[in-house]
């Protein structure tokens, strides 16, 4: 591999891999409390809706951004109402939120702009730059440096690098504070909680509220930083590719993230695959390339959930003893 292309590789392999690492590191904080999480894709296709309804509307990344994890935190809660309050099928209606979040931000799309379902794009002043040009620039033509080091890993915003930020910091919140402590016990063993005096609605409300607002930020990534306007469905299974991967990565915060490069790294190697001839096939249809990250998805899931070991209260709703 050349260093263009590895540069290349690597720098599509952040940018793809970002709104995973958002929307995994939302499902871990979810699921360590106990609660299923299946609507991240439907979370994370509202907030890139109301990212993009926003920032075209008013021409702010702030409010855009706001927005994005508003509703993602307002969908969170929805689904605590459902399955934590009143004790309903986490899985149920977790698959109602993607429902809604599909049917949903179409016909407000077309309700508002008339576009089709799309939201008119935001301008350039609201997306959000890459954070270090001038480095970029300044390596450029330096061998492997320039490439590597600057089209792989400084060409990027600062919405990547707080994903890759935010991995070591959940697992320091996760694995060494006290709250973190408290909500891994929420997800084991919530009658022992309980019984410790601590609010087990609480705490799995307050996972939920971080669960929207990391939702909101994967959506608002796909808007901001990549596309420049909501289409329908434009988070195309990404919360599912995230979901995997947070069952890949055995619901550990390093381990996630690893999961979501795998993924990341496959979507951008079958980006580059588009168009190649296979001795004996022929030139390889877009449609299989595009199913490629899906297909090895589905086969590394195969090949691990069984080893995986999943919070013991996961999905089950919690019944105080009375």
């Amino acid at each position: 591999m050349d260093e263009a292309l590895l540069g290349a590789m690597l720098a599509s392999t952040l940018r793809v891999s970002t709104p995973l690492i958002f929307c995994a590191l939302a499902g871990l904080l979810s699921e360590r409390s106990g609660v299923v999480d299946i609507g991240l894709e439907g979370k994370m296709l509202f907030a890139a809706f109301s990212a993009g309804a926003t920032g075209a509307l008013y021409g702010s990344t702030a409010i855009a951004l706001l927005a994005a994890m508003a509703v993602a935190t307002a969908l969170s809660w929805m689904h605590g109402l459902a399955c934590v309050s009143h004790r309903g099928d986490q899985v149920v209606s977790g698959v109602a939120i993607n429902i809604i979040a599909a049917g949903m931000t179409v016909v407000l799309g077309v309700a508002w702009f008339a576009q089709g379902g799309q939201t008119p794009p935001v301008s350039a002043a609201v997306r959000i730059q890459p954070l270090f040009p001038e480095a970029v620039a300044a390596l450029k033509g330096i061998p492997l440096m320039g490439t590597v080091v600057g089209e792989g890993l400084l060409s990027h915003n600062v919405m990547v690098y707080l994903a890759l930020m935010l991995v070591p910091a959940i697992w320091w919140l996760v694995f060494r504070t006290r709250f973190g402590l408290r909500l891994r016990a929420v997800g084991e063993n919530p009658q022992m909680v309980d019984a410790a005096g601590v609010s087990v609605t609480r705490m799995r409300y307050i996972a939920l509220a971080l669960n929207g607002m990391l939702c909101g930020l994967a959506g608002a990534y796909l808007v901001l930083a990549q596309s420049a306007s909501f289409s329908h469905n434009m988070t195309a299974g990404r919360g599912y590719m995230a979901l995997a991967a947070l069952i890949f990565g055995r619901w550990h915060p390093v381990g996630a993230l690893w999961a979501c490069l795998l993924f990341g790294f496959l979507d951008a190697a079958a980006i580059r695959l588009q168009g190649v001839q296979v001795p004996g096939v022929g030139e390889v249809p877009v449609q299989a390339i595009q199913a490629l990250p899906y297909v090895l998805t589905v086969i590394l899931l195969a090949g691990f959930i069984g080893k995986a070991v999943a919070p013991q209260a996961l999905g089950k709703p919690y019944l105080k003893e009375r």
